[in-house]
């Protein structure tokens, strides 16, 4: 599940950087999309080593994120929550920072938020996407709001390619074994 906020406003920010990365790998895997109303989320399905993969990208506000699950988690009888993998922008990592872990505190991302108070648990796997933090802590909703253009554009566009890849190793690979390829690098 790739978190991102909804319409063309949002585009190319740092906060939609989650959901942009799963889009690229519907794209490259050549899973198309279905918008589903009810399941609150634009959803592509594709086959992998490791069996049928369910790529989400919530149709609501990032805030709301965590309603998109209860019907996902059904349809994709998924009830293993360490197989959920959440991508995310990550205020706390640096830009180009790529991170994988299970589980752990939610660093007050309201997308992260509302998907542990829906599920009731905070255990499920992150591909974190450091965005770092604007100069002053005032700046915060316009750092990750606000589109990106020129060489910032860029440098987005390219974590985003990067995570994807990430996201591409989970799949074909497991948790595990991309969690080392992650993190190391």
């Amino acid at each position: 599940m790739g978190l991102a906020n909804p319409g063309p406003e949002y585009e190319g920010s740092r906060h939609n950087v989650g959901g942009d990365a799963v889009r690229v790998l519907a794209a490259e895997r050549g899973a198309h999309w279905s918008a589903e109303r009810r399941q609150r989320a634009s959803l592509a399905t594709f086959s992998s080593a490791l069996g049928l993969i369910t790529l989400a990208v919530p149709v609501t506000y990032m805030n709301e994120s965590g309603s998109a699950l209860p019907p996902l988690l059904r349809r994709a009888d998924l009830a293993d929550l360490s197989r959920l993998v959440v991508v995310h922008d990550e205020l706390d990592l640096e830009p180009g920072r790529l991170q994988l872990k299970q589980g752990g505190g939610l660093a007050g991302h309201n997308g992260l938020r509302s998907i542990a108070q829906v599920i009731g648990s905070s255990d499920f796997t992150r591909l974190r996407i450091g965005i770092g933090k604007p100069a002053h802590k005032s700046q915060g909703a316009d750092w990750v709001l606000r589109p990106l253009t020129g060489a910032s554009r860029r440098d987005r566009d390219a974590d985003v390619a990067r995570a994807a890849q990430a996201l591409a190793d989970v799949v074909d690979h497991g948790v595990e074994e991309a969690r080392e390829r992650v993190n190391r690098s």
